[in-house]
């Protein structure tokens, strides 16, 4: 897949392009089928499958004080892109003068003269332009002045839900990680950096490493049974987001014990893929308590995980 990540590098239209626009943050079910629409359509006429998406997210321009956290990183949501066979990704930099721009001088000047749009596949509620001024109805005028098509999906349902973003983040928050799953399409999964963190676990007879989450959102605090991608190799792990109400924290942390694993993992980016939500935080009267609840805990994911068969367990646990 080609990422264009500046507008001036379209030095020529693309060949027949079919394109969808969104930020498409968690790339669930439901923007699967957008792409699949896209890629389909672009065979049909012989063409390039095309993705356009914004970096920074439009929010954390227009609103930093509020913008969403995230289910994907940039480049996860690139690398998943990609895996749906779209042949062209272009990554728009999001600023304050892009988002002045009309709904007509958006379409007719970007979409239409650089990149030379045959087909465009939309969700059900898109909006576009300086004050989202833009919508279904307009998409469809301008394309029959400027030649191009334009084809409407309907909201994605499974089991009564709407598929969106929002939903998936809103389970994740609850602690819901099954029903966010099934949205999602695969497991949650947070990518961080591990730090510098309190050593607690360490001291405890159960180290830990302290991921630094950015802007991942933050699941329901508590315990959950994870599974833990380092350098390649997968590993069964038990995982705590929260304040660690025994010694009072201040501010939440992710703090992951990897089984069956020693080494040094300072400043390795690590993944953490969410399964099961053990049990709620809560205070312990003293650490030798809290060491007895962590020995459960972990006797737990590993029945847990055994269970299951995990999909990514690359080690016996």
């Amino acid at each position: 897949m080609k990422v264009i990540r500046q507008l001036e590098d379209i030095q020529k239209p693309l060949r027949n392009p079919v394109m969808t626009i969104g930020n498409f943050d968690g790339v669930h079910r439901g923007h699967k089928v957008l792409f699949y629409r896209v890629v389909d359509w672009a065979k049909k006429l012989g063409g390039q499958s095309v993705v356009m998406t914004f970096d920074p997210h439009p929010l954390q321009v227009l609103a930093p004080t509020g913008g969403p956290d995230f289910i994907t990183t940039p480049e996860k949501k690139l690398q998943l892109i990609e895996a749906e066979g779209i042949d062209v990704t272009l990554v728009i930099p999001f600023s304050k003068e892009f988002a002045q721009i009309s709904a007509h001088d958006f379409v007719k000047d970007l979409l239409v003269d650089r990149i030379g749009l045959r087909g465009l596949v939309v969700g059900y509620d898109y909006r576009f332009g300086k004050n989202r001024e833009g919508d279904i109805r307009l998409l469809r005028e301008l394309g029959n002045r400027y030649g191009f098509q334009v084809e409407m999906v309907s909201g994605i349902e499974l089991d009564g839900s709407l598929v969106s973003s929002t939903a998936i983040r809103q389970l994740i928050r609850n602690g819901h990680m099954h029903e966010a799953e099934k949205l999602l399409g695969r497991p949650y999964e947070i990518v961080g950096r591990v730090v510098k963190g309190r050593e607690r676990g360490r001291l405890l007879g159960f180290p830990t490493a302290n991921v630094n989450m950015h802007n991942h959102v933050p699941p329901k605090p508590g315990v959950y049974a994870v599974e833990v991608e380092i350098e390649g190799e997968w590993y069964a792990g038990a995982a705590n987001f929260g304040w660690n109400p025994t010694f009072g924290d201040p501010t939440p942390s992710l703090e992951v014990h990897v089984l069956d694993f020693d080494g040094d993992l300072y400043g390795k980016d690590i993944t953490v893929r969410f399964g099961e939500r053990i049990r709620d935080e809560r205070r312990f009267p003293g650490p030798e308590a809290l060491v007895a609840q962590i020995q459960r805990d972990v006797e737990t994911v590993r029945s847990l995980l055994a269970a299951k068969k995990p999909m990514a367990l690359a080690v016996s646990c």
